[in-house]
């Protein structure tokens, strides 16, 4: 298995168990590499769409569906919280941890707290939408925006 793959392993399973980014130096750990190859890999993963980094170049800001930073979409799977990117990505989190879970967020538009159960099967019928104001095409022209 490739440096890159062993890397964006790492950082998944990392976010899985912590609901936290990890650092350069826990990924380089956990790889067994130096610090300047995992960088490396972390500018090739972000060239993928795999990663979005910081100004730093090192700290995460998001693994989709994880968010590296606190925002208003707060998943909770078993007893870990995490942070979703989106609305979108709230739902992603249960699925890609194969687990139940909680997503508490709010209305974009009046601000109403939201919160849903999200099953193995996916989240139940309801009359929310989801609206985005950027085409899905064009997210990744500012994806921290989007």
């Amino acid at each position: 298995m490739g440096l890159d793959t062993q890397t964006k392993l790492a950082i998944y399973r990392h976010f899985a168990e912590t609901g936290q980014r990890p650092s350069l130096q826990v990924v380089a750990k956990r790889v067994r590499a130096d610090i300047s190859s995992v960088r490396e890999a972390y500018a090739r993963l972000r060239a993928q769409r795999v990663l979005v980094l910081e100004p730093d170049g090192v700290s995460i800001r998001m693994a989709p569906p994880f968010s590296g930073v606190p925002t208003q979409h707060v998943v909770i799977v078993d007893e870990t919280k995490y942070f979703a990117n989106c609305a979108w990505d709230s739902f992603g989190i249960p699925a890609a941890l194969h687990r139940p879970g909680r997503v508490h967020s709010r209305c974009e538009q009046s601000g109403e707290p939201l919160s849903m159960e999200i099953g193995l099967e996916g989240p139940p019928s309801c009359n929310w939408l989801f609206h985005c104001l950027v085409p899905a095409a064009r997210w990744w022209d500012d994806i921290v925006f989007t």
